[in-house]
């Protein structure tokens, strides 16, 4: 997980790191508490003071031992559903020892807490649930949005909030209010791979209704029981939540996550100007893609200009590619978006996007003239043969969509093709990377949307055998970063200035650029590391741009650095200092997002 030492210096500022943690609770409110809970570990000097002594076992362990048990545990479960399932069990006992096994199993578990297991999670939320986390919003409920939101905190403990309204969960669609386990899985992720403070982050589901069937006819199913809410009653709903939520968090940054098409694009350009605001399936992934195509180029000695991209699923994800990449080209050659786009092709159900295809507003600017394709085939092998590209990505949920027969188009074409069959989870993969770098001679440069097993081939000099590496494009090398940047600084809005910076930290530290044959992104194994460097890029835009606001940020790289990993929380037990309740923090008694006691839960250790 890269190196932690942390940096007393700035040990006074509010989300320092370093020394003991104030805690008023004792006895069994404290064992009940998640963020102060040590279960075994507590020393014998805290079980004394906070009246431990007869709730515990007498043997004191270390934080490593706890691992150790709990992770034999997690290894009985028959299935990931079930693993998935302990863990968030095990989050709601002990958070250090949650978030401490999974950084030291972060390779093997990231799937289970994450894509695909997460998915399967969510579409089971009615039928494993056990007990609420997050903030349950409906739409026929509007006028009491502002009281539920304030139950969570007071103005400045809240950092990070995640919203979603369920409608296009993870490559399985909509899952109406089972989409509050996307905003505590994006949460997780922030506090494991860049250090975002547990107790200062808020889920949110925007409930207003599901057009799953399935869900409407499931007399389990939690949400609410209708065809989803649309139009100006829908738009009311999401701006009483973002005006209520800046209203009481006004240092708060809102990440929108999973949104339906019609919707998300707009959402955030609507809010985009005023707030703080980020939605990873648009920005997230066009940053993390931008980061492996500009990786990709660097291997096949080729810039931007070069660039000849075609996006195959042009929803959500595919759009916001798009629009990533536009924009870097734009920059680099330092012309206007419009003639930049003229880089990109977009393909979706109806073939080729052109100006004779219905198409969406967040579409448009990337629809080619109708005329130029008339009578010509607009499939994705027959626009791969004409217009030569040299990158291909997939966002369509359609599996095994990239063909032996497309996959040799792209070679054909492009001495070293990028292919990223990016949807996800992984059996919606357009193509799997043991096939690409089959058909390709191992030629491809490949990274997939969910994880792979490395691939070994007869690919190396005179036909030896080796083993490639296979990068996952993850959003989670990146927005996390993004999000840490922009908290820590207190960016009063997201800048498109910022989102390039942050994707010039991960490209930076990509493998490939020391080894042709390495992974095209950095792997989640070095992702503190990486959520550092993306954090100072995104400090060091904001700054320049004048929409930082937090006061005293360093100006000295090395610095910077240090500033940033004092401020990220990490998984281990720190000291706590008994208070009194009266004048106690809200934090160290105990208020600060309580999930409630442990009673009924799966058995994990305490």
């Amino acid at each position: 997980m890269g190196s932690q030492q942390k940096h007393p210096k700035f040990a006074h500022l509010p989300l320092a790191t370093s020394g003991p943690l104030e805690c008023a609770l004792k006895g069994t409110p404290l064992l009940t508490h998640p963020y102060f809970n040590k279960g075994s570990a507590f020393t014998k000097e805290e079980r004394t003071q906070f009246e431990l002594t007869g709730l515990l076992p007498p043997s004191i362990q270390t934080l490593e031992q706890q691992v150790d048990r709990a992770y034999q545990q997690y290894s009985t479960r028959h299935d990931d559903l079930a693993k998935n399932t302990f863990l968030s069990s095990m989050k709601e006992q002990n958070e250090v020892l949650y978030f401490k096994l999974l950084s030291d199993h972060l390779t093997e578990m990231f799937s289970v807490v994450y894509t695909p297991t997460e998915g399967d999670a969510i579409q089971n939320y009615s039928r494993i649930f056990r007990r609420p986390e997050g903030c349950f919003l409906n739409v026929h409920d509007i006028d009491r949005i502002p009281h539920d939101l304030s139950l969570w905190g007071h103005a400045d403990e809240i950092d990070y909030i995640v919203v979603t309204d369920g409608e296009e969960i993870l490559g399985i669609g909509d899952q109406g209010c089972g989409g509050i386990l996307i905003s505590t899985a994006k949460l997780v992720l922030t506090t494991l791979c860049a250090g975002i403070h547990p107790n200062r982050t808020l889920p949110v589901v925007l409930d207003c209704g599901t057009d799953n069937e399935e869900l409407l006819n499931d007399p389990l199913y939690l949400g609410l029981r209708h065809k989803r809410v649309r139009g100006d009653e829908y738009d009311r709903f999401v701006d009483t939540f973002v005006q209520s939520a800046r209203k009481l968090y006004p240092k708060a940054y809102i990440h929108f996550e999973d949104f339906g098409l019609p919707n998300a694009r707009r959402l955030l350009e609507k809010y985009r100007p005023e707030i703080p605001c980020f939605n990873d399936d648009v920005q997230g992934t066009g940053c993390v893609t931008l980061a492996a195509i500009m990786a990709g180029l660097h291997v096949s000695k080729q810039k931007l200009a070069d660039l000849r991209l075609v996006v195959f699923g042009a929803g959500t994800a595919g759009v916001g590619i798009a629009d990533q990449v536009r924009d870097a080209i734009a920059a680099e050659r330092n012309i206007g978006k419009d003639e930049a786009a003229k880089q990109i092709w977009l393909i979706d159900k109806p073939g080729l996007l052109t100006t004779s295809t219905p198409l969406n507003p967040a579409q448009e600017g990337f629809a080619r003239p109708a005329e130029e394709w008339e009578g010509s085939k607009t499939d994705l092998e027959s626009v791969i043969d004409r217009v030569k590209p040299n990158v291909l990505v997939g966002t369509s949920t359609k599996p095994k969509a990239f063909t032996e027969s497309v996959v040799r188009a792209m070679a054909r074409h492009t001495e070293r093709p990028v292919i990223l069959p990016l949807s996800n989870p992984t059996r919606l993969h357009e193509a799997v990377p043991e096939d690409i770098l089959k058909w390709t001679d191992g030629k491809a440069l490949v990274a997939t949307g969910s994880p792979f097993k490395p691939v070994k081939g007869p690919w190396g000099p005179g036909g030896k055998e080796v083993e490639l590496e296979v990068a996952e494009c993850n959003n989670s090398v990146v927005f996390p970063g993004i999000g840490l940047g922009s908290v820590l600084c207190r960016a009063s809005r997201v800048t498109d200035k910022m989102l390039v910076a942050a994707v010039s930290g991960v490209a930076e530290l990509s493998p490939a650029l020391g080894d042709a044959t390495a992974p095209l992104l950095p792997g989640v194994d070095v992702v503190r590391d990486v959520s550092v460097r993306v954090a100072r890029k995104v400090v060091q835009a904001a700054v320049a741009e004048g929409v930082a606001t937090e006061e005293g940020i360093p100006e000295d790289e090395e610095t910077l650095d240090e500033w940033i990993r004092e401020q990220m929380w990490d998984p281990v037990y720190r000291p706590l200092k008994l208070v009194g309740m009266e004048g106690a923090s809200r934090q160290a008694r105990g208020e600060m997002r309580v999930v409630g006691s442990i009673g009924g839960r799966d058995q994990s250790e305490l």
